[in-house]
C-alpha cells in the first residue's frame, strides 16, 4: 500500500492542532489520492499507523533542524534509515512530505504536548526509538540533538527510567546496560533477572502491534538490545 493511503486511511487525532497544521502543508497532492477513500478519523486516543508515521515526521524534522542547518547529508542518511524501516516505494513519499515539513516552523513544544495527551504510552516509547535512531544515523549525535530529545521526551511525558532506558540504546556509556534494564550497578543479580523481565514486557513487539507490521522491526530491534545488554551483565557477573 503507498504511504498516502495508508496515512490517509489511519489519521485520527493527528489530523488537527498542531500536527495537522504541519501535515496539511506538507501531505499536499499525496493525500489527494487518498481522499477518494475518505479520512478514518479514529477516536482520541488510539493510535493508528498514520497517527504514528506524522508524528515521527515531524518530531524528525525538528530534529534535523536542531542544529540551524540541515545537510543533504542528513536527508541522504534519514531516506536510507525509512527505506530500512518501511520500503522503497513508502520511504520515497515520507521523504517528500518531510521536505514539505522543514520549510516550516516546527512547534515542537506543541506538537509534543499533543502527542503526549493522545498517543498511548507504548507507542510513544517507540517513537524516541526512532528519534534517537535518525539522530545517530549519520554517526554521530550533535549536543543540541541530544538537548532536544532529552526536552522532547520530558514534553512527550515519558518517564525518565525508561527516556534514559531508550537514550542508553544509543549513547555509549560505561553503564549502558544497566541503564538500558532501569537498573543499576549495585543491583543484586536477582534484582537484575527481575529488571530484565520487566523490560521484555514493557519492550515486547506485541506491545506496538496496533501500529501495523512497517514498526515490527524497529520493536524487535529495541527488545534486541535488552536481550543484549542482560547478556553482557550476566558475562561480566557470571550467573547464569
Amino acid at each position: 500500500m503507498g504511504f498516502g493511503k495508508w496515512i490517509g486511511g489511519g489519521l485520527g487525532w493527528a489530523f488537527g492542532g498542531p500536527l495537522g497544521a504541519l501535515i496539511g502543508y506538507g501531505l499536499g497532492s499525496i493525500l489527494d489520492g487518498a481522499a477518494a477513500g475518505g479520512l478514518k478519523q479514529l477516536p482520541s486516543g488510539q493510535t493508528s499507523g498514520g497517527d504514528f508515521a506524522v508524528s515521527l515526521l515531524v518530531l524528525t524534522a525538528a530534529v534535523m533542524k536542531a542544529d540551524g542547518k540541515v545537510l543533504k547529508s542528513e536527508l541522504d542518511y534519514v531516506k536510507r534509515f525509512l527505506v530500512n524501516q518501511f520500503g522503497a516505494a513508502n520511504a520515497n513519499e515520507q521523504l517528500q512530505v518531510l521536505r514539505d515539513i522543514l520549510k516550516q516552523d516546527i512547534p515542537v513544544r506543541d506538537v509534543c504536548f499533543q502527542i503526549r495527551n493522545a498517543m498511548d504510552y507504548s507507542a510513544k516509547l517507540q517513537l524516541m526509538h526512532y528519534l534517537w535512531g535518525i539522530a545517530q544515523s549519520d554517526g554521530h549525535i550533535d549536543t543540541t540533538e541530544k538537548n532536544l530529545l532529552e526536552q522532547i521526551a520530558v514534553n512527550l511525558g515519558i518517564a525518565p527510567a525508561d527516556a534514559d532506558s531508550i537514550k542508553a540504546m544509543f549513547v555509549h556509556s560505561t553503564d549502558e546496560a544497566y541503564k538500558i534494564l532501569e537498573t543499576t550497578q549495585d543491583a543484586s543479580n536477582g534484582e537484575v533477572k527481575k529488571a530484565f523481565r520487566k523490560m521484555a514486557v514493557k519492550y515486547h513487539p506485541d506491545k506496538v502491534s496496533h501500529l501495523g507490521e512497517d514498526y515490527k522491526k524497529a520493536a524487535e530491534e529495541k527488545i534486541k538490545k535488552v536481550n543484549d545488554a542482560y547478556e553482557k551483565i550476566k558475562k561480566e557477573r557470571g550467573f547464569k
